[in-house]
């Protein structure tokens, strides 16, 4: 720990078994972008333009999931938080803003060592660590995060039992994922990358999953969907939440 800024220091890729669900290749991929990930108008502007979406999302689910959270300024204090596939820690940061305990993960160490810099500088609090969610032992947590995670690793059902391991009794797990139609194929493959929106190379539009894929493997470990709404885009509104799950969706999970 760095004692002065009460951040955790990075830890490297031998510090934790690798044998989690995440695909080597993939890492590497979001890894060389650790250095730009905080630049609004880098490689990852449409993560910075995506993540007020998703945080409106998270911060309604939270206010209906616990009955206090409405009222409160800080409305995830006293709770535990995951980021499972935190990055450099945009959606991470602003968790721990809402007063969690956080957590984040991620399968590149430069991304961890991005994220930790980051933390440091703006005077938060977040445990990084460099693992796979699969290679916890032991630990819950109240909230469970994974955002444009799944459609990232090589056994989804696999990755959907660690979250609902570390997820605690009475918690609250939210998701957001492409979903696999022609217009995320046109919109995020084709388009988004093509166009310097999106690194080249970061979509694979196989490996997306359809809102009723993705709420089978929550149910085969236990989980059931109570919510899911989509991230859609036109001209006027940019990203915004909607009713057509087409492009892009997220989902609100909880156990049992």
């Amino acid at each position: 720990m760095n004692a002065s800024t009460g951040t955790i220091a990075p830890r490297s890729g031998n510090d934790e078994a690798r044998n989690g669900t995440i695909d080597p290749k993939e890492a590497a991929h979001f890894g060389r972008l650790a250095a730009e990930w905080w630049d609004p108008r880098g490689e990852s502007a449409m993560l910075h333009r995506l993540n007020p979406v998703r945080l409106a999302y998270i911060r309604n689910a939270i206010d209906h999931h616990w009955a206090e959270a409405g009222t409160a300024r800080k409305p995830l204090a006293g709770k535990t938080a995951i980021d499972v596939g935190c990055g450099a820690g945009l959606l991470t940061e602003p968790l721990a803003r809402l007063g969690a305990q956080v957590t984040g993960l991620d399968a590149a160490a430069e991304n961890i060592a991005a994220a930790s810099a980051h933390v440091a500088a703006v005077g938060l609090y977040v445990d990084y660590r460099h693992a796979d969610i699969e290679t916890l032992a032991g630990e819950t947590f109240d909230l469970v995060t994974s955002m444009e995670v799944i459609e990232h690793v090589t056994d989804p059902a696999t990755f959907i039992a660690a979250l609902a391991r570390v997820l605690a009794p009475g918690g609250l797990m939210l998701l957001s994922t492409p979903n696999r139609t022609t217009m995320s194929r046109i919109m995020l493959v084709e388009a988004a990358e093509r166009l310097g929106q999106v690194p080249r190379g970061t979509h694979d539009w196989d490996k997306f999953l359809t809102p009723e894929e993705l709420t089978g493997l929550l149910n085969a470990a236990g989980l059931t969907v109570l919510d899911t709404r989509g991230i859609a885009w036109d001209p006027l509104k940019g990203l915004h939440l909607s009713d057509n799950l087409a492009l892009n969706y997220l989902m609100t999970v909880v156990r049992g």
